[in-house]
């Protein structure tokens, strides 16, 4: 729309009259003798000004800049071909320091490259150089029964996640390399804080001495969303090599944002069949041999860091103990099942009549299966414990034998060696 300025009124002569002529204006205006008193060119055609020009004359101080038509984001209202209007690129602020230098370093205009996927790196990486809080927590390693206990007291100044300027914060734990559900522990979650208290003591347990050569702890610091995903606010990392056994160490560290490495987990992969064993789990077990009664007393207390078998990332667990060779249904033994879990505590004892000359040629077979309703079960893993086995679990069965009377417990690594070769699934 624009606005034309009027013509000149028809009564307006664009030529001078002194006042003591007689003539007409119109026999003036076309008497060659008239052209003495002509004083200007002819009038100037109307100028025609945009109604954006119009408006913004006494309000705009500076230049005036152009505004997006809608015709610019419909190309169908353009005669074809049209050339689409170029996209408006995402300003990146910083915060100035003197110099007239941002808080990177760069001059003014150095920041912007000339590589596309530069800028979209700045874009996605907004939270650089954002204060994400800290996180104080405590570790202690047990030794004495494999378990690492870790403290989560609180957090301070976390970044606010939610439109009221608050969180919802709760603190995941995970063992790295090797990260699943299995190993996954987690806080409480705190409403609408953002420098939560929550004093939660989470444990580990079938955690040995060369785990804490090998393994990473982190912890994740997450805003929990009921109606959507919960989002990550920050982590912290701990080797615990650094941990020394029997030291109640409390750590008060920054929350950073760390990327994935996923070369990092393909090479735990590559390892070999240490890092195959350890994914089905580990299972402690505890035997004694008491004299009075003449019989073996086998304990499943626990299994930790078991394979999901389960499409939702769970297994059901039960563990089946048969004493080789075969002494009929009495050999035979399982425990409860435990739904949905990877870390089952059982704490289950059964017992063996059998003489000790006996007990010494006798192998020990206990295996650890997932329940699947009207299917076949699916297994996990196993071990043998007997006079055959060899390592940590014929130390285990000799300790047993030496030490009559008394319960001596020991974590093994389920294999798949160890699966029954006389059962079968149920």
């Amino acid at each position: 729309m624009s606005v034309s300025k009027p013509p000149p009124p028809p009564s307006a002569s664009h030529l001078t009259i002194p006042p003591s002529s007689t003539s007409t204006p119109s026999s003036s205006a076309t008497s060659p003798s008239a052209t003495p008193y002509s004083t200007g060119p002819p009038p100037p055609s109307p100028v025609k000004i945009s109604m954006q020009e119009h408006f913004a004359i006494n309000v705009c101080p500076g230049p005036i800049l152009p505004i997006p038509q809608i015709s610019d984001f419909f190309p169908r209202f353009h005669d074809y071909p049209c050339t689409p209007p170029p996209p408006r690129e995402k300003k990146i602020l910083k915060e100035e320091t003197f110099n007239g230098e941002t808080a990177g370093g760069y001059k003014d205009g150095e920041r912007r490259g000339d590589n596309d996927g530069d800028r979209e790196e700045a874009v996605d990486s907004d939270d650089e150089d954002t204060y994400l809080g800290t996180l104080e927590f405590t570790l202690l390693f047990d030794q004495e029964n494999n378990c690492l206990h870790c403290t989560v007291h609180k957090a301070k100044g976390l970044k606010a996640m939610d439109s009221n300027g608050l969180a919802d914060p709760y603190v995941k734990l995970h063992l790295l390399p090797g990260a699943s559900k299995a190993n996954k522990l987690r806080t409480k979650t705190l409403k609408n804080t953002l420098n939560p208290v929550w004093n939660e003591t989470l444990m580990y347990h079938g955690i040995t001495a060369a785990d804490m050569t090998t393994k990473t702890l982190r912890l994740c610091v997450c805003d929990m969303d009921r109606l959507g995903r919960n989002e990550f606010i920050g982590e912290v990392r701990v080797a615990l090599k650094k941990l020394k056994e029997g030291e109640n160490k409390r750590y008060n560290m920054g929350l950073e944002r760390i990327a994935q490495n996923k070369e990092a987990n393909n090479q735990t992969v590559e390892q070999g069949a240490v890092v195959a064993e350890e994914e089905r789990g580990r299972i402690l077990v505890s035997l004694c041999y008491n004299t009075e009664k003449g019989c073996l007393l086998v304990g499943i207390i626990r299994c930790a860091h078991l394979a999901a078998m389960d499409s939702n990332g769970y297994s059901d667990p039960f563990v089946k103990i048969t004493l080789q060779p075969d002494m009929g249904k009495k050999s035979k033994n399982k425990t409860t099942v435990k739904k949905k879990t990877l870390n089952p505590e059982f704490n289950e004892e059964f017992s063996y009549e059998v003489t000790l000359d006996q007990l010494a040629k006798k192998t020990l077979e206990i295996s650890v299966w997932d329940y699947d309703l009207g299917m076949s079960n699916d297994f996990i893993g196993g071990v043998e414990l007997g006079i055959n086995a060899s390592g940590q679990r014929l130390r285990h069965w000799f300790d047993c034998l030496k030490n009559k009377g008394k319960k001596v417990e020991y974590w093994h690594t389920l294999t798949q060696q160890g699966a029954p070769s006389s059962d079968k699934p149920d």
